[in-house]
C-alpha cells in the first residue's frame, strides 16, 4: 500500500494536497495565495473531478498539488492522483475541502493498484501520509480487502485452481486465527457433496474438486454463512464455450474471491458473529469422465437434478454447499457467484444482481449500495418461473426451457435449496472491470464488499 499512516501529531515534510470540488471551488479558492488563483485560472483548473494541477515554489519544487474531487466521503476521491503525481510524499492540505480519513486511505490505495506479478511494475505510485485513527484504518482495511479480492480474480487459471484457492482462504484466516478445513476429490462423495464432485470431477487430480470451509469467531455470537461460487475455469463442460466465452472464465471464481474479501473484512474489523465461509473450488474441465448432458444427480438436500446444461455448473457446485450452511441455522446466509450472462444482460457488469426473500431489505441494500458507491440492483424471486426449470426426469433442472429470465430462474434454483424461514441474500456479480477509470483498472474487480460490511456492521452492531 501507497498510504502510511503517521502516529505523531505533525506529518513529515510532504507537499499538501489542496481537496476541491466544481460546487465549492469557487469559495475554497478564495484561500489560495492570488498568483495560485491566477495559475489554477491559466491552466483552466476549476476544480473538475478527477483532475490536478501543480503549483511550483519559488525553487522550482512543488509548492501545492490542487484535486478535484466529487465530494469528502467518495471512495474514489483521490484515486487519479497516486499514479499521476511526481513521486514524494504527499499529504492533505488543511485548507479547502477536508477528506473523510477513509475515503483518502481507501481512494489512494485503490488508484495505486496494479495488477504486476507477471510483469515488472513501470513505477511505484506516490505515496500519502494520514494522521493515524481507526477511520483512515477502516479505509486502508477495506482497500487490502478489495486489492486482494482482485488479486485473486486477476491471477490466471494456471495458477488459480482449487488447491490455491484453498490455500488463498488460509492465508487470510491465518492471522486470525481461524479454522481452515478441505474435502477433496472423492471424499466429497463420502461425505454427501455429490453435486460438487460431478461437476469438478473431470479436472485433472491437482486440480480435484473441494469444499473449502473457514470458520472464525465466537460460536455463541450470531452465525454468519458465506458462501462463493469456486469455478476456477469453465470451460463450459461438455456444452463447450466458444473461445470468446471462455477468454475470461479465469474469473468464474470471482463470487469466491469476493466472499474472501467479505470475510476478511468480517475478522479484520471483528464483527461480533460466529462466520462461516464455504468454497465450492472446482475446474468446469472436459475429459472422459465429464458430467453429461441429461445426467441425473441427487445433491447433498436430496432433491435431483437433471443436468439440462453442462455450462450451468456454477448453481450445480453452490446447491451443496448452501443445503451445508443452511443445516446450521445461520442468522443470515450470503451467496456471491459469477453466476448468469443474464444478469449482465439486464444490468451490465457495474450492477451485480441481488435476490432476496425480503423486500424491505432489499430496498435497504439498494439505497446502502448508492451511498457506497457500491451498488446492486434488487431483482425478483419471481415464483411462477419455476415452471421454467421444472423436468419430468428429476426434481429439478439446472438449466431454464427458455432462455427468457435466466438470473430469476438461476436464483429461483438457489431458492429450492435455502428452507423458507432463512434469511438468504444471493448476489450475482460480474467480478470484473471493462472500462478503465481512476481506481478501477480493467481486470478483477470487488463488487458489493463495501455494501455488505456496512449492512453487516449495522445488523450486528452492540
Amino acid at each position: 500500500m501507497s498510504v502510511t499512516l503517521v502516529k505523531t501529531k505533525k506529518l513529515p515534510a510532504s507537499t499538501p494536497i489542496f481537496c476541491t470540488s466544481p460546487s465549492s471551488w469557487d469559495a475554497d479558492s478564495k484561500l489560495l495565495s492570488p498568483a495560485q488563483r491566477a495559475w489554477a485560472k491559466a491552466v483552466g483548473f476549476a476544480g473538475k473531478v478527477d483532475t490536478h494541477t501543480l503549483i511550483a515554489d519559488e525553487k522550482g519544487g512543488i509548492a501545492l498539488v490542487l484535486a478535484g474531487v466529487r465530494g469528502a466521503d467518495d471512495p474514489y476521491a483521490l484515486a487519479a492522483l497516486p499514479q499521476a503525481l511526481p513521486l514524494g510524499r504527499y499529504r492533505l492540505a488543511e485548507e479547502g475541502l477536508a477528506l473523510d480519513p477513509q475515503a483518502a486511505a481507501l481512494s489512494w490505495s485503490l488508484g495505486d493498484y496494479v495488477f504486476d506479478a507477471y510483469k515488472a511494475r513501470g513505477r511505484a505510485g506516490a505515496e500519502l501520509l494520514l494522521a493515524d485513527g481507526p477511520e483512515a484504518q477502516r479505509g486502508l482495511a477495506v482497500a487490502t480487502a478489495m486489492c486482494a479480492t482482485r488479486d485473486l480474480v486477476n491471477t490466471p487459471a494456471e495458477d488459480m485452481g482449487p488447491a490455491h484457492l484453498a490455500n488463498a482462504v488460509k492465508l487470510v484466516g491465518k492471522p486470525h486465527g481461524a479454522k481452515v478445513k478441505e474435502i477433496v476429490g472423492d471424499a466429497l462423495l463420502k461425505q454427501n457433496f455429490p453435486a460438487i464432485h460431478a461437476v469438478g470431477r473431470a479436472a485433472a487430480a491437482d486440480r480435484a474438486p473441494r469444499l473449502i470451509e473457514l470458520t472464525w469467531g465466537n460460536p455463541k455470537h450470531p452465525r454468519l454463512s458465506l458462501v462463493g461460487k469456486g469455478v476456477c475455469f469453465d470451460s463450459g463442460g461438455l456444452d463447450i464455450k466458444p473461445a470468446d466465452g471462455m477468454r475470461l472464465m479465469k474469473k468464474d471464481m470471482g463470487g469466491a474471491a469476493n466472499a474472501l474479501g467479505l470475510a476478511a473484512l468480517v475478522m479484520a474489523l471483528k464483527l461480533p458473529v460466529h462466520l462461516q465461509l464455504l468454497i465450492p473450488a472446482v475446474e468446469n474441465a472436459i475429459s472422459g469422465n465429464a458430467f453429461r448432458p441429461g445426467d441425473v444427480f441427487r445433491t447433498r438436500k436430496g432433491l435431483t437434478i437433471e443436468i439440462g446444461n453442462t455450462d450451468a455448473e456454477g448453481r450445480v457446485v453452490l446447491c451443496d454447499a448452501m443445503a451445508y450452511a443452511c443445516e446450521a441455522k445461520p442468522d443470515l446466509l450470503i451467496d456471491m457467484a459469477t453466476l448468469t450472462g443474464a444478469a449482465r444482460v439486464a444490468l451490465g457488469p457495474e450492477l451485480p444482481a441481488l435476490f432476496t426473500r425480503d423486500m424491505a431489505l432489499g430496498r435497504e441494500l439498494v439505497d446502502l449500495g448508492l451511498q457506497e458507491r457500491d451498488p446492486l440492483w434488487h431483482m425478483p424471486l419471481w415464483q411462477p418461473y419455476q415452471a421454467l426449470i421444472e423436468t419430468p426426469m428429476a426434481d429439478v433442472s439446472n438449466s431454464g426451457s427458455s432462455p427468457m429470465a435466466g438470473a430469476v430462474t438461476a436464483a429461483l434454483f438457489l431458492d429450492r435449496f435455502v428452507p423458507a424461514e432463512q434469511a438468504w441474500l444471493h448476489l450475482d456479480l460480474f467480478a470484473w472491470t471493462n472500462l478503465s477509470r481512476p481506481g478501477r483498472p480493467v481486470g478483477g474487480e470487488a463488487q458489493t464488499i463495501r455494501t455488505l460490511i456496512h449492512y453487516l456492521e449495522r445488523r450486528y452492531s452492540a
